[in-house]
């Protein structure tokens, strides 16, 4: 297992430790590390989707909606 020190301010660690008095304090920071990353890396999913869609859009040709009502009436009649 790892260790790490950074510094936080004091008004956070207060805090942090009056929240979770007679906790395991190394596993709530793991969990929080845990949650941080898993954010992080959905953001990105998020960005790199968008991304792709804006570059699928850039090259399709526009739609009317006369043509996608039409598409949509077709389809109901199956």
């Amino acid at each position: 297992m790892a260790t790490l020190n950074f510094s936080v301010p004091d008004d956070v660690k207060e805090a942090f430790n009056a929240t979770f008095k007679g906790q395991n304090k190394s596993a709530i920071i793991a969990d929080l590390m845990r949650e941080a990353v898993e954010r992080e890396l959905r953001r990105q999913r998020n960005h790199e989707a968008v991304a792709s869609m804006l570059a699928r859009r850039a090259t399709t040709k526009p739609v009317s909606a006369a043509a996608i009502q039409a598409a949509r009436d077709e389809l109901r009649e199956w």
